[in-house]
C-alpha cells in the first residue's frame, strides 16, 4: 500500500476507491464542545489530526444579521429567519415564521448582498490558501433547500405545503435553489477540492416526506448540483441526519461522492447492499447513545460494527464524527483511536471480516 500520502490525496483515495494509506479523519466539533473541553480537544486533534479543512470564508456582513447563533436569546440570519436558542454552544429554532402564507414567497429576499463583489479579490483569496494546503479543502457554503424552506415558513407550514403542493410551493423553492446554484457558481470557480450541500431527511424510522414526493421535488435540485460540482472537476459531499435508508440509492444514482448519515438509525446490511462500494459513507458514530458513553470500549465496538459492514480496504469510509452536546472526550478519542487500528486487521485478508477478527 502507497505511504507518504498527503492529507488531500489520502481523502481523494479514499473517494476514488484507490487504496489510501489510512483512513481518513473528520473532526466536527461545537462551540459547547470547544468551551467544556478545551484541553481534551486539544489532545484529540493534535493525536489524530483531521485531514478536512475549510476554505477561508468570503462573504460579506448582512445587515439583516441580529445576535449569536450560538447564544441563549434571539438570532436573526441573513435571510431575516429569526432563531430561539435555550441552549449555549448549540444552534436554535425558528418559532415564528417569516412568512404565515407560501403566497407570500414575493416578500422573500435572497441575501445576494453577502457575496463578494467583486468576485476576483475573492476568489483569488480562497485559492491562495488552497495552493498552500496539503489538505482536502472544503467550500465554505452549504445549500440546504429543504431547510430554509423550514427557517422561512416553519416546520409544521413546510411539511403541510409539501402535502398539500401548490404553484407557490415550489415558486418558494426556485427562489432559494436559484440563490444557492449562484452561491455555487463562485465555488466552483475556485480550487477548493470540494462543496458540500445538506437537508436532515430523516426521522427516527422513516423519511420526514414520501420517497415520492423527495424524488419529485428536492432530487432535481440535488442532481443540479452534483452535475454542476462534477462539471468543474470538484467532488461533491451531502449531510443528512435521520433514517434516510430509502433514498441512498437515489444518492448514489445522481452523483453524490459522499454523503454524512446516522448510520446507526439504519439497517447496516441494507446500506451495504445499496451503497456500499459505491459512494463514500463519511461518518457517522452514534451521537445519540455512543459518543455520549463514558465506555471507550463502547466506541471501539461502534466503529468495528460499521467496518464490518461498510468499510472496503480500497476506500468507501472516512472515521467522522462529531463531539457535540453530551459527547464524552474518552469515547471521541476511542473512536478514532479504532479506526486508526481497522486498516491493519484487514490486511490480514478479506476473511478477517467475514470470521469477525476485528
Amino acid at each position: 500500500m502507497t505511504t507518504g500520502q498527503t492529507p488531500r490525496e489520502i481523502v481523494k483515495r479514499c473517494l476514488r476507491f484507490d487504496y489510501p494509506s489510512r483512513i481518513p479523519r473528520d473532526l466536527w466539533t461545537l462551540p459547547w464542545a470547544e468551551s467544556r473541553y478545551p484541553e481534551e480537544l486539544a489532545r484529540i486533534r493534535s493525536r489524530y489530526p483531521p485531514d478536512f479543512v475549510q476554505a477561508p470564508t468570503v462573504y460579506l456582513p448582512s445587515p439583516r444579521v441580529r445576535g449569536d447563533a450560538y447564544t441563549p436569546g434571539e438570532y436573526t440570519d441573513e435571510w431575516g429567519c429569526t432563531f430561539l436558542n435555550i441552549q449555549a454552544g448549540a444552534i436554535g429554532e425558528v418559532r415564528r415564521p417569516m412568512i404565515e402564507e407560501a403566497g407570500e414567497w414575493t416578500s422573500v429576499k435572497a441575501p445576494y448582498e453577502i457575496f463578494p463583489d467583486p468576485p476576483g479579490p475573492a476568489r483569488d483569496r480562497v485559492n491562495r490558501y488552497c495552493d498552500k494546503s496539503d489538505h482536502f479543502v472544503l467550500a465554505d457554503c452549504c445549500p440546504r433547500p429543504w431547510e430554509r424552506y423550514q427557517f422561512l415558513r416553519g416546520s409544521e407550514n413546510a411539511l403541510m405545503d409539501i402535502a398539500g403542493g401548490g404553484e407557490e410551493m415550489v415558486k418558494l423553492l426556485d427562489v432559494i435553489h436559484g440563490f444557492y446554484l449562484k452561491e455555487l457558481e463562485f465555488w466552483l470557480s475556485t480550487r477548493v477540492d470540494a462543496v458540500k450541500f445538506m437537508d436532515d431527511w430523516g426521522g427516527q424510522r422513516q423519511l420526514l416526506i414520501s420517497p415520492r414526493l423527495w424524488r419529485e421535488l428536492f432530487k432535481p435540485m440535488y442532481r443540479e448540483y452534483c452535475e454542476l460540482a462534477h462539471s468543474h472537476g470538484k467532488y461533491i459531499f451531502m449531510h443528512s441526519d435521520g433514517f434516510i435508508q430509502d433514498i441512498f440509492p437515489d444518492l448514489v444514482e445522481i452523483g453524490v461522492d459522499a454523503v454524512n448519515s446516522q448510520l446507526f438509525c439504519m439497517d447496516l446490511n441494507v446500506l451495504a447492499k445499496t451503497a456500499r462500494g459505491s459512494i463514500t459513507f463519511w461518518g457517522e458514530i452514534d451521537r445519540q447513545r455512543v459518543l455520549p458513553s463514558p465506555d471507550p470500549e463502547v466506541a471501539r465496538a461502534a466503529v468495528r460494527t460499521v467496518a464490518n459492514h461498510l468499510y472496503d480496504p480500497a476506500g468507501g469510509i472516512i472515521g467522522q464524527l462529531e463531539f457535540g452536546l453530551a459527547a464524552d472526550p474518552r469515547t471521541v478519542e476511542a473512536v478514532f483511536d479504532e479506526w486508526g487500528r481497522i486498516p491493519g486487521v484487514l490486511q490480514q485478508g478479506a476473511s478477517g471480516l467475514a470470521e469477525g477478527v476485528i
